[in-house]
């Protein structure tokens, strides 16, 4: 029996689903159909036998693949360098071991054979070496405090969760551990076993250091420890005492050396030891240092006042100039800027005890770094700094509101030198006072000889006398006075008037170079010619092109360059917008306005309506015209620039100071003339 149509083109084939821009229908064999549904996903349960893997590869790009497990055996064979050996496993066990630890190398070479090329396969960043060095990190030792040293396990775990559970604190100071604090301790450890101390800035920065302070002021033991708080034992013998602050505990011995173990113990650092040996022999430590160590020096505990104290001698070398560049003071700032702080300062005002120590600190290092404590203001470290600055003779680098930077500068002399120096000059200059003490014994030999030869001189004889009575008799009498005194005065009025013709002379030439110039100028300035033909205006116009001047706030103000080629631009500008235009003048004299109005007038082509006085100044309104036609250019090229207006303004007022002084000058020398004739007609009668 025939099936039907519809089960006959089944077997034949499929239609598919097709695009729109195909014209007949797809039709495939119903073997060859491909399944577009979604896979359904695997039952999970049934790799659970294979999951062990996922641990491995699950954060590896890659999965499973060869090059995913050449990255895993990587890690490991470096993970087994990094770690401690471990004890010598069975012989199944080293066989396993050795399949882990084979070279990257050999991996290499394995998969290139598996893939049919005998070249092997190098990652860019092999360094061609079959085995890398790795380097731990070694971390910093810990410290054992010294209250688990002393105290059972069992009471420092009570007093840690007694130490928890306090609310009540003793506040620092921003100076530290002061005397203050360390008596509201001891009035805690009278109610209780246990204080609490809340440490602030500048100390909270550094609460190991903080840790050691306390223990060293107070003599108890730090039980705990949390952020900026501190909580302190006071220990089974504690005595109470109020008046005496050193420590009565029995522990405090081993929290001192502790303390002071890295003034040159073997557990310091090299930084540390070279930086107490640099400040060893300058003054007392500041135990409230709150920075890593070394401790500075306490420069409030030095002498105010050394005796005999002088500012040291200063040499440069030669061929050099002491005076520092800008490269050098940038080397120098970042030079300081690792250094250990060599001094703690902030009440001391009388420095002469610190200039010592820096001068002697000079000697072993270029650079002194002064800490400036809390609490000073910023006005009083710059006095600090001059004042150090004018004691030492240093170069003050760096100031600011934590630290006073001193260079000891390029003519400063280490002692012996400075000593050796001041020796040898002390010898050259008592031979050059030798040299000296011979030379004058030679000038009175020399002197004696000349007062032997000269003995037939008539000085202070008879001789001498009759000469001078013959020939100066008339000086002492009453005429002769008034006669020396009139040319006395006669002199006087030449070299006064020589001087004031030198004067004018001088004068006279500035003002021919000044007259130079203005001609100069003026050659470039050609006026132009007033117009022939001019609107005429009624008055009735006049006066109410007038008001709408007056009224206008938009104004072109004239100063001192006068008008030049910007001045008419700008009248054009306003003319633009406007009919009218209003013109502020600072000039006083009448005769000045008018010729600035006529002026405007002829080199904007425009009408002057008015000149009206505003207080001090004037206003000149223009206006433009019923045929005002806007010029192709705004800047005339045969007035001056803004440049040369400025130099013409110049000229014109110097041209006129010169003209008055040299007046007055010429006014002052006939006054003169006038008296030496009045004198010399004295003399002569």
């Amino acid at each position: 029996m025939p099936l039907p149509a519809i089960f006959s083109s089944a077997a034949a084939g499929v239609r598919m689903p097709t695009a729109p821009w195909m014209t007949s229908p797809l039709i495939l064999p119903a073997d060859q159909i491909l399944d577009l549904s979604k896979p359904r996903k695997k039952n999970p349960s049934a790799d659970e036998g294979n999951a062990s893997h996922h641990f491995l590869t699950s954060g590896i790009r890659g999965g499973r693949s060869r090059e995913a497990m050449r990255k895993i055996l990587k890690s490991v064979s470096l993970l087994r360098k990094t770690l401690p050996p471990l004890p010598e496993p069975d012989d199944l066990g080293q066989e396993a071991s050795a399949d882990f630890t084979l070279p990257l190398n050999v991996l290499d070479a394995i998969s290139a054979s598996e893939a049919g090329d005998d070249r092997s396969r190098k990652y860019p960043w092999a360094t061609g070496n079959e085995e890398r060095l790795a380097i731990r990190r070694l971390r910093k030792k810990r410290i054992q405090p010294a209250a688990e040293m002393v105290l059972p396990a069992v009471e420092l775990e009570r007093l840690r969760g007694e130490a928890m559970k306090m609310r009540k604190w003793v506040r620092g100071k921003k100076a530290g551990v002061t005397p203050e604090v360390v008596k509201g301790i001891r009035r805690a450890w009278r109610k209780k076993e246990l204080a609490m101390v809340k440490i602030v800035d500048p100390l909270r920065q550094n609460m190991v250091r903080a840790h050691e302070i306390v223990e060293a002021k107070t003599g108890g033991l730090v039980v705990w420890r949390k952020k900026d708080v501190i909580v302190l034992y006071k220990g089974e013998d504690y005595q109470r005492c109020t008046k005496a602050l050193p420590t009565l505990n029995p522990y405090v011995e081993l929290s001192s050396s502790k303390f002071d173990s890295s003034n040159g113990s073997i557990d310091a650092s090299l930084y540390e030891r070279e930086s107490n040996r640099l400040l060893d022999g300058l003054g007392p430590r500041f135990i409230d240092w709150w920075r890593p160590k070394p401790l500075p020096v306490d420069a409030d505990l030095l002498p105010e006042i050394v005796r005999g104290f002088k500012t040291p001698f200063r040499l440069c070398p030669p061929y050099e100039w002491k005076r520092l560049s800008d490269d050098d003071l940038t080397y120098l700032r970042k030079l300081a800027r690792p250094l250990p702080t060599h001094f703690a300062l902030s009440k001391n005002t009388k420095l002469q005890g610190l200039a010592c120590a820096i001068m002697k600190l000079w000697e072993r290092s270029l650079i002194a770094k002064i800490a400036i404590k809390v609490g000073i203001q910023n006005t009083n470290s710059q006095q600090m700094a001059w004042e150090l600055k004018r004691l030492t003779g240093g170069v003050l680098i760096l100031r600011n509101k934590f630290y006073i930077i001193l260079y000891r500068g390029k003519d400063f002399l280490p002692t012996s030198v400075a000593d050796s120096v001041l020796e040898r000059e002390a010898h050259v200059q008592a031979q050059h006072l030798s040299e000296e003490k011979a030379c004058s014994k030679a000038a009175e030999l020399f002197h004696e000889s000349i007062r032997l030869e000269r003995k037939t001189s008539s000085l202070g004889t008879y001789r001498e006398f009759q000469h001078i009575r013959a020939n100066y008799s008339s000086v002492n009498n009453v005429v002769c006075k008034g006669e020396l005194k009139i040319a006395a005065e006669i002199e006087n009025l030449k070299k006064t008037l020589r001087e004031h013709e030198r004067g004018l002379f001088i004068l006279k030439v500035k003002l021919g170079k000044s007259e130079k110039v203005l001609r100069k100028l003026s050659s470039s300035w050609s006026p132009s010619e007033l117009s022939a033909d001019r609107e005429l205006l009624t008055e009735e116009e006049r006066e109410s092109l007038r008001k709408i001047g007056m009224k206008m706030d938009k104004i072109l103000l004239l100063g001192r360059r006068g008008i030049y080629d910007g001045v008419i631009a700008s009248i054009h500008q306003h003319w633009k917008h406007r009919e009218v235009v209003k013109v502020i003048t600072m000039q006083k004299i009448t005769e000045q306005i008018t010729h600035t109005a006529k002026l405007l007038e002829i080199e904007s082509g425009g009408i002057v309506v008015a000149l009206e006085k505003q207080g001090i100044r004037h206003a000149i309104i223009l206006y433009r015209g019923r045929n005002y036609r806007r010029p192709l250019e705004l800047k005339p090229e045969h007035l001056l620039t803004k440049r040369e207006a400025l130099q013409r303004s110049v000229e014109l007022q110097r041209r006129g100071s010169l003209k008055f002084f040299a007046k007055e000058r010429e006014q002052y020398i006939q006054e003169l003339k006038r008296k030496l004739r009045e004198l010399e007609q004295r003399a002569g009668g």
